[in-house]
């Protein structure tokens, strides 16, 4: 399956993108009581910054529902283009919860293990490594549920585009490996007597979680601030525009990600002389309706017809034309 074809999958992906986040919610949320119960019990900062970072992941997977629900409202007078970028919003919400929520408090619980100490019963260690284990069960079969979804879509993680199912992988690859580091740092201070290794586990989950945070936020911010479309995409626009014997060039092309299936397309295109008015309206409607069959991505298409030199028109995007290519 190709892009187009993700693309096109619409309200059936959201479908399995909802289930693929309510799994997600429902392992977080039991991880971040039996996670906060051993924490306190044991003692554990490692344990502690787990809880905190998997109540960040359940505060995230609730806005990831507000955005599928949310993007998927019909255009109206406020917003003509749509709500596909809610999505983008939802997104950017849950990376600064990462950032905040899981960072920070991990960093907290390491910096205040290091400065003040602290002491756990073999009974404690033995209690937090037993959430920890069942912790990373659940998260990983909660990964492996992402991963599966991504599959399905015929997509690698590089490609992927539905910020939300993004955010989930990301979130619980993040939560495997950060199981691990807390595994790793509570087994060795349980051999060794020394909370360096427990509070070293909690400042790397913190590292993690704001570097996480950090390209979650940017990839969000990149697509609310107006991302263009591939450039693949921009160059089968470009290409099919150029086939049109009317059109004797493109002066210019702008593409801008309206939400996850939803493209806009701008193009100032300079047509071959002799054509009268009515000609020139009948050779923008085919135009727009042959790029609405082509890219059903580009949902809203707009045609500017000019006469001026490349550079001028460059300079400038502004089009006007019908929308969706009718």
């Amino acid at each position: 399956m190709g892009k187009g074809d993700q693309s096109r999958a619409g309200p059936a992906s959201d479908s399995r993108t909802k289930v693929t986040v309510l799994v997600a919610l429902a392992a977080n949320l039991v991880i971040a009581v039996a996670k906060a119960v051993g924490g306190v019990l044991a003692g554990s900062p490692a344990l502690l910054s787990e809880a905190a970072h998997s109540v960040a992941d359940s505060l995230n997977e609730v806005f990831l529902l507000a955005a599928l629900r949310r993007s998927r409202r019909p255009a109206d007078e406020r917003h003509p283009f749509g709500y596909g970028k809610e999505r983008f919003f939802w997104s950017l919400l849950a990376a600064v919860g990462i950032f905040v929520m899981g960072g920070c408090f991990s960093f907290f619980q390491g910096a205040e293990a290091l400065s003040q100490g602290t002491e756990e019963t073999f009974g404690g260690y033995v209690a937090g490594l037993i959430v920890l284990g069942v912790a990373l069960v659940a998260e990983g079969l909660s990964l492996l549920r992402a991963l599966h979804q991504v599959r399905r879509q015929g997509g690698g993680l590089g490609s992927l585009s539905d910020p939300a199912l993004r955010t989930v992988v990301a979130e619980d690859g993040t939560a495997v490996l950060g199981v691990t580091l807390a595994l790793a740092g509570m087994a060795l201070h349980m051999v060794t007597g020394q909370v360096a290794w427990e509070a070293s586990a909690s400042l790397a989950i913190g590292v993690l979680l704001v570097y996480v945070a950090y390209r979650l936020g940017r990839d969000a911010r990149d697509q609310l601030i107006g991302q263009a479309a591939d450039p693949e995409l921009s160059g089968r626009i470009r290409a099919l525009l150029r086939a049109q014997p009317e059109i004797d060039s493109v002066e210019a092309l702008f593409t801008m990600k309206m939400g996850l299936d939803s493209t806009l397309v701008a193009a100032r295109i300079d047509l071959v002389p002799g054509l009268d008015s009515e000609q020139v309206e009948e050779v923008a409607v085919r135009i727009k309706r042959s790029l609405a069959r082509t890219f059903p991505e580009a949902d809203q298409i707009f045609l500017d017809v000019t006469d001026r030199p490349a550079g001028e028109a460059a300079e400038s995007p502004a089009a006007t034309g019908e929308r969706g290519g009718a």
